[in-house]
């Protein structure tokens, strides 16, 4: 699991340095080539990409987990301790989407984006990003949440309630 995270906080730090132009290092975690990360999240020919169970547990736990407490981030009235709590729950729900990954390659290719999106916002809610705010990264997450909805068929999705 500590592999994971690394080779994780290491895609989601490569993605910062290269806008997520290029990278492999998510297809290496999945032992599956992609070849090259797409640059931007795109829809499949027009469609939402097809999503597996492991997945849509994840997120609707990932989701849920946001939900709990939106209007305490919302008014900014989190502790430090909910968020790291909250930040290490995604993150576990991040490992086990990973761990059980089994999309086809372009639809995980496109799916790492959201991942390295929530991940980036794990590390702000965790007080590691420097200069982002813990809040700025559950809002984060929130919008890597609503980017998943647009482009991935996810049946009976509900959005965070804003």
């Amino acid at each position: 699991m500590n592999a994971m995270k690394g080779i994780w906080k290491l895609l989601t730090a490569a993605g910062l340095a290269l806008g997520l132009a290029t990278g492999s290092l998510a297809a290496d975690a999945h032992k599956h080539d992609h070849g090259a990360a797409p640059a931007k999240l795109e829809l499949n020919n027009g469609k939402k990409w097809a999503t597996d169970a492991p997945l849509r547990r994840g997120m609707e736990n990932i989701r849920n987990s946001i939900d709990a407490v939106h209007h305490e981030i919302h008014e900014n009235k989190l502790s430090t301790a909910k968020y790291g709590a909250l930040a290490k729950k995604v993150n576990g729900e991040v490992n086990g989407i990973v761990a059980n990954c089994k999309l086809d390659p372009k639809a995980d290719a496109q799916l790492h984006l959201v991942i390295a999106e929530i991940l980036e916002g794990v590390e702000a809610m965790e007080g590691k990003a420097k200069k982002v705010k813990r809040q700025a990264g559950a809002l984060r997450v929130g919008g890597a949440l609503e980017k998943y909805a647009s482009h991935f068929d996810h049946p009976g999705w509900q959005p965070l309630a804003h």
